[in-house]
């Protein structure tokens, strides 16, 4: 049962369509209204049916939610939560699904004035982008992350709480800035460094991109999979997130350096040991249900 009657989601990506879809094969009866900015996305919401109305403003989405989840690139949150600021109603609960936290936080903060803001974010997803790339199993068995300000209602919290484990997920409750640390590491740091080396490669004078794509390895397929993900969405988050980025950015600068002094003075013994000890963090990653561990073509080149 999920607690609450009227969901409103504003942004019918992948992140929104998933929820949306999730919502009504978990509660039909729950009313679920969307909005998105672009027309052609709200046409093809319409067309796909996941939510029960699609309205073509945010201020009309949200006049009678109990819930809105914010599910658009975390540059764009202030600007959105402005549109439908006069509409929100007093009680209904404002959250979202950005990867950063703190500024997320903090432009809601500054745009809803009075409003219950419980940010959250779903450790889940995937390269694809827009409605149609969306499904209702997204979140299960994933994290979600809520960062409540420390004025958050108890209720309130817990009733956000309920809603995700509903729709499948393993809820933590963080510090927004530890959040945005966290994320750092485990999520921007990786897309950031793929980002780059598939840059890097497309920029290779000596190596057409035909050979790129012909002689592509796991590793190197694994690295474009991850850089296909959505470009304004990585671009708000690199830029909310970016001293914790820059931190992380740094230590990862210092231990290549190491790695690159062990490869050119061949300390073969240093390099067996960091490998032996990430293959630890790997099988605690499957441990821990978070990947499965099946062959995947060409993964051991």
């Amino acid at each position: 049962m999920l607690p609450f009657a009227r969901i409103t989601i504003i942004g019918l990506g992948l992140i929104g369509s998933s929820i949306a879809r999730a919502v009504k094969s978990r509660a039909p009866s729950v009313r679920v209204t969307g909005h998105d900015a672009n027309a052609q996305v709200r046409e093809d919401a319409r067309g796909m049916g996941f939510c029960d109305d699609v309205c073509d403003t945010a201020g009309a989405s949200v006049i009678d939610a109990d819930l809105v989840i914010l599910c658009v690139p975390v540059g764009a949150m202030r600007k959105v939560a402005e549109d439908f600021a006069d509409d929100l109603p007093a009680e209904a609960i404002v959250s979202d699904v950005g990867s950063s936290k703190q500024s997320v936080a903090d432009a809601l903060g500054a745009a809803l004035p009075g409003a219950i803001i419980i940010p959250a974010h779903p450790v889940a997803g995937t390269e694809k982008s827009g409605p149609d790339a969306g499904f209702a199993t997204l979140f299960e068995g994933r994290w979600c992350i809520l960062t409540p300000p420390h004025n958050a209602p108890d209720d309130a919290v817990e009733r956000l709480r309920i809603f995700w484990q509903s729709l499948g997920a393993d809820v933590e409750l963080m510090e927004a800035a530890h959040h945005d640390l966290v994320l750092a590491v485990t999520s921007h740091l990786p897309h950031l460094i793929a980002y780059t080396i598939v840059g890097t490669a497309d920029d290779l004078e000596g190596v057409t991109q035909s050979e790129v794509i012909k002689y592509s390895a796991g590793g190197f397929r694994d690295f474009t999979r991850i850089a296909a993900s959505d470009p304004v969405m990585w671009r708000d988050v690199f830029l909310a997130n970016k001293d914790a980025v820059l931190e992380m950015l740094g230590r990862f600068s210092e231990d290549l350096t190491a790695m690159q002094r062990a490869i050119r003075y061949e300390k073969g013994d240093e390099l067996e040991a960091l490998f032996t000890r990430t293959r630890a963090i790997r099988r605690s990653i499957l441990e821990q249900g978070q990947d499965v561990d099946e062959a995947d073509f060409g993964r051991g080149g």
